[in-house]
This record gives structure tokens, C-alpha cells and sequence, in this order.
């Protein structure tokens, strides 16, 4: 899958989000359990892990499980419920590694792939919390906007550094918009938010810029969806520290 096509990709399911944020914390889990799956999908095809069927379903478990139990817990902290997933899908990685049968080949790389691609994908998350907290669909619509500009921007067929100091600078702009129009967010915040985005939408940007396994599409749709899940955790982090 071409690097542009991803990158339109990501920008749609960016909105997909923002619309389920103005749906109701509903929609805004079912968007973030569709994002973790499909992740989790192609994570071990994009690694080349050496049992990609296991690994995935590892993945799909922790990312899955994890903002199924974000989504059920009612007080805060909102997120005290997403430790234990995790705890329990890394432990669900040794079992998958000890069930090998194929001599367990490149173990140890197959274990960090395995643990890696469920702290990722358990990241999605962070859009269910976002969206409990004091600002709530201004924080998701905002977070969800910066990441729609950067991923709209990394489309754009510039190279290095140039591409990538556009995209931070799309992730601001949308920032700064999705803060206008979300009174209770405000620009700055909005502004700040979309920076913290579009810095990681161009660093994921640079790092699968020449990964061979992207020419398979399980692993173009793990790595288009990566930025929308990992940016899940940093809007709610980042909200919660500006805006309370």
C-alpha cells in the first residue's frame, strides 16, 4: 500500500473518531475496539514475527480487552482497570510462546513483538478516557482534528524533515481548530494537543518510510492505524494536564 493511500487512510479513520465522539461514549468504543483489532491484525505481519497467527491474537486480546475495561469502569482513576489487561495479555504472550511448536525460533523477538504490539494497541484506549473527562467531546473532537490534519499532511510528497515539520505543523493547525470550535478546549490547549499529534504522526511518518513488510496490506493497515491508536493515550494524557 502506497505511503499517500495510508496516510488518507489514517486521516479517515481520524474522523471516524471525531464523529464518534460527538455519538456518545457508545460509538467512541466501538471505534477504538475496531481500531485495536485491526491493529492487532497486522502487527506481526509488519514485525515479521516468526508466529503471526498467536501473536495477533495476543494483540487483539490486550488491545481489545483493554478499552472494553476502560469502558466499563465507572469513577476514577478511569484508567486503574487498563494495568491488569495489559499484566494479563503479557502474561498471555509467554503462554503463546510456550505453546510453540515450531522449535520457538527467534523467541525473544517474537515475545518483544508480542508485548509491544499490546501496549500499542491497548493505547486506544485513551479515546474511552478522553472522553470522561472534564471536556470530554471537545478533547475527542479536538485530538481527533489535529490527528485528521497531520495524517491529511503526511500525505503530501515531501521527504525527511520537511514532510515531517509539515505534518507537526498540520497537527497544530488542527489543533488550534478543533480548540475554536470547542470553546471548552480552547486554541492554546487545542494547539499544544495538536502538536503533541502531528510530532507523532511524523515520527511514525519517518519510521515506516522504507519498511519493506508494508507492501503486504495486513501490515499497511497495522501501521495506518498505529498513529490512531497510540494518539488516543497522548490526547488524554496531554488533556488532562493542560485541562484538568
Amino acid at each position: 500500500m502506497h505511503v499517500t493511500t495510508r496516510s488518507v487512510l489514517s486521516a479517515a479513520a481520524a474522523a471516524l473518531v471525531a464523529g464518534a465522539g460527538v455519538l456518545g461514549e457508545p460509538w467512541v468504543t466501538l471505534a477504538a475496539v475496531a481500531v485495536a483489532l485491526g491493529f492487532a491484525v497486522g502487527w506481526p505481519t509488519l514485525l515479521r514475527l516468526p508466529a503471526p497467527q498467536g501473536s495477533a491474537v495476543v494483540v487483539a486480546l490486550g488491545g481489545g480487552g483493554g478499552v472494553l475495561a476502560v469502558s466499563l469502569t465507572r469513577g476514577d482513576p478511569v484508567l486503574r482497570g487498563l494495568p491488569e489487561v495489559v499484566a494479563l495479555a503479557v502474561l498471555l504472550a509467554f503462554v503463546h510462546e510456550l505453546a510453540r511448536t515450531d522449535g520457538r525460533p527467534r523467541l525473544v523477538e517474537s515475545v518483544a513483538g508480542g508485548v509491544s504490539g499490546v501496549l500499542l494497541a491497548s493505547a486506544a484506549a485513551g479515546w474511552v478516557a478522553a472522553l470522561r473527562t472534564p471536556v470530554g467531546v471537545g478533547l475527542v473532537v479536538a485530538g481527533a482534528l489535529a490527528l485528521f490534519f497531520a495524517a491529511a499532511a503526511s500525505a503530501v510528497p515531501f521527504g525527511g524533515w520537511t514532510a515531517a515539520g509539515l505534518t507537526a505543523f498540520a497537527g497544530a493547525l488542527g489543533g488550534v481548530g478543533g480548540g475554536v470550535v470547542m470553546a471548552q478546549v480552547g486554541p492554546a490547549a487545542g494547539g499544544l494537543i495538536g502538536v503533541a499529534v502531528g510530532l507523532l504522526v511524523a515520527v511514525l511518518h519517518l519510521l515506516f518510510e522504507r519498511v519493506p513488510a508494508l507492501s503486504r496490506r495486513s501490515a499497511a493497515i497495522s501501521a495506518l492505524l498505529l498513529p490512531v491508536s497510540v494518539s488516543g493515550i497522548l490526547v488524554y494524557v496531554v488533556g488532562r494536564v493542560l485541562l484538568g
